[in-house]
Parts: structure tokens; sequence; C-alpha cells
């Protein structure tokens, strides 16, 4: 609520209760003993109910650590808030899901720690990269105090890059039949070193969970040792940052992305394969495209790729950009044509009528004169929204009449 804690006005919150979790009863009855001013503690047993009124779950000792480093900012006041400690534990089961996709991959199999020959491809290469890139960052935030901006590179690498994309970009080799073992051994070797060090990143803030992984974790990346405290903190390394893997699966991404904006934008059941035309597209796009096509089709769910010549007319598509080339989804038989026209027409509807009442908003000169500046601009923003919105949804109920 923007306030100070303070014993006297009760809204302490004790950190034991946040890692191990509390009934309503006992934080109420914690919060009414040994007051200052025990006139309050009705007020305070009150404020408690309303804030609390199921008590406060279990969120773990790292969770909180890490909560507390990612709210380190330079600003003086911070509201604290449960949702952010709960969207750090979902970060730790994160990491914990990670690794058990990791070991159930790599145990027991051959992952380069004796030796082999090793054979990398662009994901194993851009996941490398982006490590080397995120250690700068982390060590350069720490060594400047920024507690936040550490936790933040940390915790983009690991959902957003690593386990996002890499353990998706990874499942093409493992599952593939055609895989020679040394393409197994490069994909799970950056599975397990990779993993290994992100542990020993995230270590100082989560020293639990990085521990508990560590251990089984280590041997497959052939190191030794009984504990991940005693390792050295990552170190970068520059002559490992491969610009052409970071551009290439870069390129991938929005491959994929742009399929994925598309199915979702027509409502198309994400389990059904796709059929691609590509319109346009460089000789690089085109090698691009052969180098990757395992990861295209595979992780984008796409059922075929196929290039459209300069003069050849497209059928009635969905479209995205991927750089200068067009990628085109035909829809005929890929969607139920009434069904998604009422759908359409329903959304329509919807944004058209909360258009209205901006409009109107923002046609009253009571409203726009006395209302403050940024309360004002926030009613525009969401007006000129919805009008995209709307452009777009018609652009779409278009392109379905026409099929």
């Amino acid at each position: 609520h923007g306030q100070k804690m303070s014993k006297s006005k009760g809204n302490v919150l004790d950190p034991i209760d946040l890692i191990d979790g509390i009934e309503l009863e006992a934080l109420v009855a914690n919060r009414r003993s040994g007051l200052m001013q025990p006139q309050m503690a009705d007020k305070i047993e009150k404020l408690t109910r309303k804030d609390f009124p199921n008590g406060i779950p279990a969120y773990g000792t790292d969770a909180l650590r890490f909560t507390f480093a990612a709210l380190a900012s330079t600003g003086r006041d911070i509201n604290f808030d449960l949702g952010r400690i709960e969207g750090y534990r979902n970060f730790c089961n994160k990491l914990w899901n990670a690794a058990r996709y990791v070991l159930m991959n790599t145990e027991g199999k051959d992952c380069g720690q004796d030796g082999g020959e090793v054979s990398l491809n662009a994901a194993d290469h851009w996941i490398v990269s982006l490590l080397q890139q995120t250690e700068q960052e982390v060590i350069r935030s720490i060594d400047s105090y920024r507690f936040d901006l550490a936790a933040q590179a940390i915790y983009t690498f690991i959902w957003d890059e690593y386990c996002d994309w890499y353990l998706e970009l990874s499942k093409p080799v493992l599952t593939n039949p055609d895989s020679t073992i040394e393409e197994l051994r490069g994909t799970r070797q950056t599975l397990v070193t990779v993993m290994e060090t992100v542990l020993r990143l995230v270590h100082p803030m989560t020293p639990f969970i990085s521990e508990e992984i560590w251990q089984r974790m280590a041997p497959l990346a052939g190191i030794q040792g009984k504990t991940i405290m005693r390792q050295p903190y990552p170190a970068p390394d520059n002559d490992r940052i491969d610009p052409a893997a970071l551009a290439e699966i870069a390129w991938v991404k929005d491959f994929i992305a742009g399929v994925r904006k598309i199915r979702s934008g027509m409502n198309i059941d994400p389990r059904k394969l796709l059929p691609v035309l590509l319109q346009g597209g460089s000789a690089t796009d085109k090698q691009r495209m052969e180098d990757n096509l395992n990861y295209i089709m595979n992780v984008g769910r796409v059922e075929s790729v196929t290039w459209l010549e300069a003069d050849e007319t497209a059928p009635e598509s969905s479209t995205a950009l991927v750089d200068e080339m067009k990628l085109l989804i035909p829809l005929a038989g890929l969607i139920d044509k009434d069904a998604e026209l009422a759908r359409l027409s329903k959304q329509l509807q919807n944004k058209t009528d909360e258009l209205g009442r901006c409009e109107s908003k923002l046609a009253n000169s009571g409203f726009v004169d006395k209302a403050p500046a940024a309360v004002v601009a926030k009613e525009q923003a969401r007006a000129t929204e919805l009008r995209n919105a709307i452009g777009n949804l018609e652009e779409q109920q278009q392109k379905i009449q026409a099929l």
C-alpha cells in the first residue's frame, strides 16, 4: 500500500512466514501481539484479514532471495508485492523442470564428458554465445551493485532463451533417428554444460535449488567437486561468441514466431501442421531455410514449406514478415469459415463497444479538463490500441469471407 513496514502499524512481513507459509489465524495472532500501540490491534487484524484472506502460502527461500535481488533497484521505496515472489517461485520451478528435461536426456548417455568427437549445430553455438553475453552482463551488474539487473539478465536467459527456445530446438536433434553420434553428443554436451554454468551463475541468489541440481549435473559436464559453493564463478569467453549463429537462430525464431502469430490470430488448432508458402526472400533466406528446416518443421509445427515463383499468385493467406521475406499460410481448409466469422464478429462488436465508451469519455470536456493528464493520456492510448485491433479484426474478416 506504499506504507513503510512498521510493527506499530502491524504491516510487517516476517521472511520466515514467506518462506514456510502461515495460516491466517496464526498470522493475525502474530500481528496482534507485542504491539507498541495495543489500541491498534483490532484495526491491524481487520487489515490483515483483508490483505491475506487465505494466509500466506509457502514460497521457499530461493524464491524470496531472488525476489529481494530483483527488487534491489536504485529507488528508495519498494511496494512489496506477494505476486513478485510468486513469479520468482515459478522461475525456480522453471529451472527445476528444465533440469529434469536435461537429466532425462543426458544421464546414462554419452555427453562427451569422456572425450569423443563433437558436432555442434547453429542452435548449440547460439545458446553458448548468449551465455557468454549473459555472463558479461551479470558480472558487470554485480560489480556495480545492480543486483536487480543481474537477476533480470539471469531470468531472461533461463526463461526466455534456454527454456523457451533452446530446449525446444534440442528436441529435433535428440528425437531424430538420423542424428549422428557426434550430433547427439554435441547437443547433450551443450545442454549439460550450459545448465551447469547457469547454476553457478544463479547460485548466489538461489543457493539451495542450484546446489541440489548441480550435484547431478556436474558429473555429466565432466566437473569434479563436493559442492557448487567451492566452484569458480563463470567467466565469459568472447571467443565463444558466434555472430553468425546469433543471426541465424534469430531468423529461425522470427520465422517460428510468425507461424505462431498467424496460428493464434486465426484461431487454428495448435496441434495442426501448417503448410507454409514463402515469397521473396534473399539467397541468405533460402540457405537458412535449407540449413534449419528440421527446426522449422518440428518446433514450428509446419507440414511443408514451398517457395513461390516471382510471378506466381498466392492463394488467400494470412501473412507475416521475416525481414524482407513474406511468410504465407493459406487459410482454405484450415479453419471453420462460419465459426471463425462468428468469433470475429463477436470480438469486433466488443472492441467497437469499448471504443465507443472511450471516445465518449474523451469527447466529454468535463473529463478531459478535470482528470489528471496521465489518466487522459492512458484513455487516448487505449482508444488508439482499440482502433488498431478493430482494423486487424476487419482485415481477418475480409480474408475469411474471400475464401
